[in-house]
C-alpha cells in the first residue's frame, strides 16, 4: 500500500544528502561502505584535485559550520498572514516575515532554478549594523530566539560592533549560507545584484567568487551616491561611492544588460549622452538609423576582409538591391551604384562594408539608402529604437533620492534608514528581467525592490512578481513608527509596500483599461515552526523528552492553534507548491476541503484537513470521483482506521489520483 500512498517530506530538501547521492551517481568507485572516500574520490580527479594542505581562498573561523547551516534542512513553515495581506485572492507577489536563512531554504524546493533576478542590500558591517546571531545548533530556534531579543544564555542582543573579536568572520557567517542557497534559486540566466560599501567589499567580492564561481563574475557597479563626499574616518578621502556586485548563476547565458536610452539619459545625463535619433516607421515597425554600413574602421579594408569589399546597386523605384565586385564600371542600367567608401589610411583603397553579400541581400529590409549631395549612402536600421547597454557607473541617483520616494508616499523618511532610492533598483530590474520575470530580495528593508518592481511594470506593462523577506528586528521604543502601531522593521516594509502599490494604481489614473491588470497586492507570510508535532522531533533530545513526545501524538499530530490554511501551506510548501497557489473551499460529500486550481482554473488538488472528524468511506469516494490530479488527507483523520486508508488507496488508485497524507 505505501507505493500508492506518498508521504509528505517533513523538512526542506537535504543539501548533503543529495550531493551525495550525486557523486554516487557519478563515480560509484568512491563509495564504500556507504560513505563517500575522500582518497578514493582524490584518486578519480587526479590531475584536477588540489594537492597538499596550501590552498587558495578566503577562509576564516566558522566557515565549516556556516556552510552545514545552508545544508541543514529545517521543518519549518510559513503561516499565512490574511490580515496585513492586499488582493490575496489574485496577487503573485509575497512577503515573508522571518529569518532569511530559513525562507530560503523554504523555498528551495518550488523555487528552485526559478529567480531570473536577486537584489539584497545586506548590513554593511559598519559596526552599527546587526549581524545575525552565529548560532547554527538550530537555524530556527535561533530566529524565536531571536525574536524574543535574547541569547541562548540570556543576554540581550547587539550590533556588530568593531570591538568584537570576530568582526568579519561574524558577517561572513551570516552572509555565506545566504548567498549558497540564493544562487540555488537562481535560473540559468539569472543574476544577483548585492550592495556593499568599502567596509565589506573586498570580502564579498572573495565570498562571492567562491559561491558564484569566478567566472560567473559580470561587474561591479560603482554608485556615486553622494557627490558632496563624507567623511567617514579621521584621514583620506571624503567616500562619495558605493558598490553593486553582480554575479550570473551562468555568465554564458546572462545576457547583455540594457535599457531604454532616453530614460538612461533622463536619469542618468552625466553617463548617458545621445540618443538624440529621430525615429521613423517601415513595414516593419520603427527604426533609427544611427550608422552607415561601411567599417569605419580602416584596418577592415580589401587586404584584410577582401569578401566584405563590393559594388551595391540599387533601383530608388522599386528597392531592389544587387551586389557585384569592385568595378569601375556600371554593370546594372537603371540602378544607383554605391561602391565601398574610399579608404584615406594610405596604404588601402577601400573600407569593408560591415555585411556580407548575402547578408546585404537577404536582408535588404534593414537598410536604408539615403541620397545626400555627395551620392547615396547606405544606413542600418536598428529596430531596437530605444536601447541602450547599461554602463557601470550609476551617477545623478542620490541616496537623498531614497528618502523623497518615501515621503512621496505619504509616509516618514525617518522610518527607514538610507532608503535605496527607487529609480536604482528599476534600472537594475528593467535591464536584467523579461516581463514576467520573478525578483527575489531577502533583504527587504524599506521595501525599495517590491516598490520598484511594481512601478516598473506600470511603466512597460510588465507583470513581473516579487518575494520579499525581512526579519522581525524590533524597531525601539523611540522610533518614530511605533507611534503608528508598527513595532519591527518587517512592519514598515510591508506598510511602504502597500503604499506603494495604492500610489501605482493611482499613477495609472483610469489607464488600467488599456494594459489591463496590475499586480499591486502582495499576500503576507510569517515564518513559523512547523504544524506538525510528529516532524518537530530532532536527534539532539533525550529519551525522557522522546517519550512524552510519542505520548503527545497519541492526540494530535497537529497543533491545536493552526487553522486548515496553515495546515495546507505547509503541505503544499513541502510538495512543491508556490506561495502563489489559487485556493478555495468547497464542499463534496458532505465534507469541507480546500481545493488549490491550476492555471486554467481546473482543480488539481483536493485537501482534506479536519483530524478530528473521520471521514466515511462514501464521502472519501465522492472525493475521488472528481478526479483531481491529487488528494491530500491527515493521517490523524483516519483515527487509526487501517481499512479506510486501504480503501481509499485502492479508489485513487483507480481513478488515477496521487494519494498524499501528513
Amino acid at each position: 500500500m505505501s507505493d500508492d500512498i506518498h508521504d509528505t517530506p517533513s523538512t526542506t530538501p537535504n543539501f548533503q544528502t543529495e550531493l551525495a547521492a550525486k557523486l554516487a551517481e557519478l563515480m560509484p568507485e568512491a563509495i564504500t561502505d556507504g560513505k563517500i572516500d575522500v582518497v578514493k574520490l582524490q584518486e578519480l580527479l587526479a590531475i584536477d584535485a588540489a594537492e597538499g594542505n596550501e590552498r587558495f581562498g578566503l577562509f576564516w573561523p566558522g566557515k565549516k559550520r556556516a556552510l552545514r547551516a545552508a545544508q541543514e534542512p529545517t521543518s519549518a513553515t510559513l503561516r499565512p498572514d490574511f490580515n496585513n495581506s492586499k488582493n490575496w485572492e489574485s496577487t503573485a507577489n509575497v512577503f515573508i516575515e522571518g529569518d532569511n536563512l530559513e525562507a530560503l531554504k523554504i523555498l528551495q524546493k518550488r523555487y528552485h532554478n526559478s529567480v531570473k533576478l536577486i537584489y539584497i542590500d545586506p548590513p554593511y558591517n559598519t559596526g552599527k549594523d546587526f549581524v545575525y546571531p552565529d548560532n547554527y545548533s538550530e537555524g530556527l530556534g535561533t530566529y524565536l530566539e531571536w525574536t524574543r531579543q535574547v541569547s541562548e544564555e540570556g543576554k540581550k542582543l547587539s550590533t556588530n560592533a568593531d570591538t568584537e573579536g570576530r568582526y568579519h568572520s561574524n558577517w561572513l557567517n551570516m552572509m555565506y549560507p545566504r548567498l549558497k542557497l540564493a544562487r540555488n534559486l537562481l535560473t540559468d540566466d539569472g543574476v544577483i545584484f548585492i550592495s556593499i560599501d568599502d567596509h565589506e567589499y573586498d570580502n564579498l567580492k572573495k565570498l562571492s567568487d567562491a559561491v558564484f564561481g569566478e567566472a560567473n563574475y559580470l561587474n561591479t557597479f560603482v554608485w556615486v551616491s553622494n557627490l558632496k563626499g563624507r567623511q567617514i574616518s579621521a584621514s583620506g578621502a571624503a567616500g562619495t561611492k558605493e558598490y553593486i556586485l553582480c554575479y550570473a548563476r551562468r555568465a554564458d547565458e546572462a545576457g547583455e544588460f540594457r535599457a531604454s536610452g532616453s530614460k538612461l539619459k533622463s536619469l542618468m545625463p552625466t553617463v548617458y549622452k545621445g540618443f538624440n535619433y529621430t525615429a521613423q516607421t517601415d513595414e516593419r515597425g520603427p527604426y533609427v538609423l544611427k550608422n552607415e554600413l561601411y567599417n569605419t574602421n580602416s584596418a577592415f579594408n580589401e587586404v584584410t576582409r577582401p569578401n566584405l569589399v563590393f559594388d551595391i546597386y540599387f533601383d530608388a523605384s522599386t528597392g531592389e538591391v544587387k551586389t557585384e565586385p569592385v568595378s569601375e564600371v556600371h554593370v546594372h542600367p537603371g540602378f544607383e551604384k554605391i561602391p565601398p567608401k574610399k579608404n584615406n589610411n594610405g596604404t588601402n583603397k577601400y573600407h569593408a562594408f560591415r555585411w556580407s553579400t548575402r547578408k546585404v541581400l537577404a536582408e535588404t529590409y534593414d537598410l536604408a539608402f539615403v541620397e545626400s549631395p555627395s551620392g547615396w549612402k547606405v544606413f542600418t536600421k536598428v529596430r531596437d529604437v530605444d536601447s541602450a547597454a547599461l554602463k557601470d557607473v550609476v551617477m545623478d541617483i542620490t541616496t537623498n533620492e531614497g528618502a523623497a520616494d518615501i515621503g512621496k508616499l505619504g509616509l516618514d523618511a525617518k522610518w527607514f534608514d538610507y532608503p535605496k532610492p527607487v529609480n536604482l533598483i528599476k534600472l537594475l530590474v528593467e535591464s536584467a528581467t523579461e516581463s514576467d520575470s520573478l525578483v527575489l530580495d531577502f533583504f527587504a528593508g524599506s521595501g525599495t525592490t517590491a516598490h520598484a518592481v511594481m512601478q516598473l511594470n506600470a511603466e512597460d506593462g510588465g507583470n513581473r512578481r516579487f518575494i520579499q523577506v525581512q526579519l522581525p528586528e524590533p524597531l525601539g521604543d523611540d522610533h518614530p513608527a511605533t507611534s503608528v502601531g508598527h513595532e519591527t522593521i518587517a512592519d514598515v516594509s510591508l506598510a511602504r509596500i502597500h503604499a506603494a502599490g495604492e500610489a501605482v494604481l493611482k499613477s495609472l489614473d483610469g489607464q488600467l483599461i488599456d494594459r489591463g491588470y496590475l499586480d499591486v497586492g502582495v499576500r503576507a507570510y510569517k515564518l513559523a515552526d512547523t504544524n506538525f508535532s510528529k516532524w518537530r522531533v530532532t536527534s539532539e533530545i533525550d529519551v525522557d523528552a522522546l517519550q512524552q513526545h510519542l505520548l503527545d501524538l497519541r492526540d494530535s499530530s497537529s497543533s491545536d492553534d493552526a487553522t486548515a490554511d496553515d495546515l495546507l501551506v505547509e503541505i503544499l510548501l513541502k510538495q512543491g507548491y508556490s506561495l502563489s497557489e489559487k485556493i478555495t473551499t468547497t464542499v463534496i460529500g458532505g465534507v469541507e476541503l480546500r481545493a488549490v486550481h491550476d492555471a486554467d482554473g481546473d482543480v488539481a488538488v483536493l485537501a482534506y484537513l479536519d483530524e478530528h472528524t473521520k471521514p466515511t468511506l462514501e464521502q472519501l469516494r465522492a472525493i475521488v470521483d472528481t478526479q483531481p490530479t491529487r488528494m491530500i488527507i491527515l493521517e490523524d483523520a483516519f483515527q487509526g482506521d487501517d481499512e479506510l486508508k486501504t480503501n481509499l488507496a485502492q479508489l485513487a488508485k483507480s481513478k488515477n489520483v496521487e494519494l498524499w497524507t501528513a
